[in-house]
């Protein structure tokens, strides 16, 4: 309904306490804006492995009969939104796979720029694939694996993929976290008394009254078992790449992602935004939910007051049933609605995290027009968005995204701003902590930490 950029997935496992499942179930629900396709939580009790998955919400999924079946003291969740993958409930995880070694769970948030090329290589040497999600690719390269002990068979099958993956996995032995070389999606590590969670965000931890540890590091491997939980780092260092479109966008405002308030980021992108591209007008308002503390912080910036100029409403779901007579715009207006007794007869400034295609931009600002604004100039709180990504977003072709093939004017005339401003790479950087964290910014700027070549199978994206 909205012009955004598709969240990733979410995962979410603890290890060591009597109510695993339950926690996993909150843990998830806590992370539901990260996908809405399907969701999934594995456990296991210490003799045995228990499943539950289905297509739709978590709460949709999930019951309290359905929990109550869920034993034991470790599991891990998920919530899915596709980026490698049809929607369906064969690829909704955790995955689970008996072999050699006994039941393996694994659950997935990111993008195997190699899992095109990895899967037909091992379907010529007779693996059979029941998905069609990259996550599975991972499963069978454990399962090959010469490595006698399951620490071993992963690191050797990680060794082998290309792109951006923070992982749970799920055996009799343990649970095992880990997070790429490059770091290109969250993952973190808390504790709830003699348990241990981990989890994309840390807002999970705060639902269940868990304490935030720390980050799990690029390229970290941590095992939790009986033993407690020790540490690795076996695979080649490699340059810093974290997402910076979490702190634009995909993660929570409540959640600290690589160590910082994604609150607080979003606050200085705004008052960033400010410095480098301010207006004479009347007053702030945001597009909520996405937009609202990066409204506040241009407000802060620009010593301007800052108003609820549009309203969303939370109880759209995924579907509607449309009138007959269909009423024009009639998506964005059943999500949002203007405030006429705010914005009438004012110059109002709009901030907005991004704008992928520009269509919904441009009934927004219609609707902002309806209510009797005198000006409406359109601030932006990330750079244009000129290329897809390749690490675990599901985004759209190049030749979709209205920034790869206009420039900024074209866009202010197509969405009908009287201005369009969007914020620099380098104030982007600043804002966000550049000089501490090395981050990814190719949808910006088309650099690409892991390049994106012909054998991948992905240049039918661009």
């Amino acid at each position: 309904m909205f012009d955004k950029f598709k969240e990733e997935c979410g995962v979410f496992g603890i290890y060591g306490h009597p109510e695993a499942a339950h926690l996993t179930y909150l843990g998830i629900h806590a992370l539901q804006h990260r996908g809405q396709e399907s969701a999934g939580i594995v456990s296991f009790d210490g003799k045995e492995f228990y499943q539950e998955k289905g297509m739709g919400l978590v709460s949709e999924v999930f019951s309290e009969s359905k929990l109550r079946k869920l034993m034991g003291y470790m599991a891990v969740g998920h919530n899915r939104y596709s980026t490698t993958g049809e929607s369906f409930l064969k690829n909704a995880q955790p995955l689970v796979m008996n072999y050699a070694l006994g039941t393996l769970a694994i659950a997935h948030n990111g993008n195997l720029i190699n899992g095109g090329v990895l899967r037909d290589e091992l379907e010529a040497y007779g693996s059979i694939f029941h998905t069609t999600v990259d996550t599975e690719v991972i499963m069978h390269l454990v399962a090959h694996s010469k490595e006698k002990a399951l620490l071993g068979r992963v690191i050797d099958a990680l060794r082998q993929v290309r792109g951006a993956f923070s992982l749970l996995f799920l055996s009799d032995e343990g649970l095992i976290a880990v997070r790429d070389p490059h770091g290109f999606r969250p993952l973190s590590l808390g504790r709830l008394k003699d348990a241990y969670v981990v989890s994309s965000e840390t807002c999970s931890f705060d639902l269940i009254e868990a304490d935030f540890v720390r980050d799990i590091e690029p390229g970290e491997l941590v095992l939790i078992n009986r033993d407690g939980i020790s540490s690795l780092n076996p695979f080649s260092p490699s340059k810093q790449a974290s997402c910076v479109f979490e702190y634009v966008y995909f993660s929570r405002p409540d959640s600290i992602v690589y160590g910082q308030s994604v609150h607080n980021i979003r606050k200085q992108l705004g008052k960033q935004l400010a410095m480098e591209k301010n207006v004479n007008a009347d007053l702030v308002i945001a597009v909520p939910d996405s937009g609202v503390q990066a409204a506040l912080g241009f407000a802060e910036g620009a010593n301007l007051p800052y108003e609820m100029g549009l309203i969303r409403s939370h109880y759209v779901g995924r579907t509607f049933i449309e009138p007959q007579q269909s009423i024009r715009h009639f998506g964005v207006k059943l999500k949002l609605n203007a405030v006429r007794s705010v914005i009438e007869g004012q110059r109002v400034v709009v901030v907005d995290d991004s704008i992928v295609r520009g269509t919904t931009a441009r009934k927004i600002i219609k609707m902002i027009r309806n209510a009797g604004a005198k000006e409406v100039h359109v601030r932006i709180s990330s750079p244009p968005i000129v290329s897809p990504c390749f690490y675990g977003i599901d985004t759209p072709r190049k030749g979709e995204l209205i920034a790869s093939s206009q420039a900024v004017e074209k866009i202010r005339d197509f969405i009908t701003a009287d201005t369009l401003e969007y914020l620099s790479v380098e104030g982007l950087l600043k804002a966000a902590g550049g000089s501490k964290i090395g981050f990814c910014t190719a949808c910006f700027t088309e650099n690409y930490p892991i390049p994106i070549t012909r054998e991948n199978n992905q240049l039918d994206l661009f």
